[in-house]
């Protein structure tokens, strides 16, 4: 009979990782809860209704995920570690270990060997944390369409910074990037500010006839958060050429993602300590240099700071922090 730690991850955008990568047989699970607020905690609120669908995504998940490693024996899950968006409190993880005691009394195509200390649920941050740094220690900077800082010590004190959502917070995020950019070119339109190319930029983007035409596209087709998001590309190509509105947007963004690097390192680590920050998200693959303006800020303030990009994906963090609770 094998015996496979089954790893759990719930994320917003699933990736690909090589398997061989690992030394024990872990076997890693993808999928992918779709809600308009991509927050576990704002689902599980729900009523009972939201919890029910929950589960029946994970279970779908477990079966999905089992039946493509092609297994013929049987198969013990010993660990399993859930990183989701949205849970911190302590009542968000007993709803989790609720849903994770039912999904035991189910018929799926596993045996279930989990001991209460073998389950692992913590925020999908400290997941990219490990997974992107190989390790429990250091710091991730997520800027995606929201934004986060979350840090973790030797001792295993962590710190989180951010994360308040785009109305209260998501300073250095997409969302805060394409609003600032299309404010700009509105601005610019008016006469209020300097001449920039965001005003073309958007026409082009999007298709418009006038950059008036912005207000069709955001208030009347109801855009959302990600759709608003998607257009920080617009800044970053206009940064990227040289667009002095732009780039000012870009250093107004790494600023505040500096500022709260800062503050975890502050909170948690020493102003000399040797640490890695790895950076997640999509903010950090622009043209405009986004990365290095980053990289080079801090770096002034914490020479022994290295900052990188994910080593791993977060599916591999879990695996880790699963995999520690059956070497204990």
């Amino acid at each position: 009979m094998a015996s496979w730690r089954f790893v759990l991850q719930i994320h917003e955008t699933p990736n690909n990782l090589p398997l061989d990568i690992h030394p024990h047989p872990i076997f890693h699970l993808r999928h992918t809860l779709h809600h308009h607020q991509h927050s576990f905690r704002n689902l599980l609120q729900k009523t009972r209704i939201g919890i029910e669908a929950t589960l029946q995504s994970i279970q779908s998940a477990i079966h999905n995920a089992v039946e493509a490693a092609i297994i013929t024996n049987s198969v013990n899950i010993d660990a399993i570690c859930l990183g989701l968006a949205g849970v911190g409190r302590a009542t968000d993880i007993e709803v989790v270990k609720g849903l994770v005691k039912e999904l035991q009394n189910n018929k799926l195509p596993i045996i279930w060997a989990l001991q209460p200390a073998n389950i692992v649920i913590c925020n999908d941050a400290l997941i990219a944390l490990v997974g992107g740094i190989g390790q429990p220690v250091g710091i991730v900077v997520a800027a995606g369409t929201g934004s986060i800082v979350f840090g973790r010590n030797h001792e295993g004190h962590t710190k989180r910074v951010g994360g308040w959502g785009y109305i209260l917070g998501d300073e250095g995020s997409a969302y805060k990037i394409a609003i600032a950019g299309m404010n700009a070119a509105l601005k610019s339109y008016d006469g209020r500010e300097i001449s920039t190319s965001l005003i073309e930029g958007f026409k082009q983007h999007l298709d418009l006839e006038s950059i008036e035409d912005l207000i069709e596209v955001v208030y009347r087709r109801e855009w959302g958060v990600k759709q608003i998001a998607a257009l920080a590309p617009v800044v970053d190509l206009a940064a990227a050429s040289g667009d002095i509105v732009a780039n000012l947007i870009i250093d107004d963004a790494v600023k505040e993602l500096v500022k709260a690097t800062s503050t975890v390192i502050d909170a948690i680590f020493s102003a000399d300590s040797v640490l890695e920050v790895v950076t997640t998200g999509s903010v950090w693959r622009g043209r405009c240099k986004i990365h290095e303006r980053f990289a080079a800020s801090l770096g002034k303030k914490f020479p022994n700071v290295n900052v990188i990009f994910p080593r791993y994906e977060p599916a591999y963090g879990a695996g880790l922090l699963a995999l520690q609770t059956t070497q204990n």
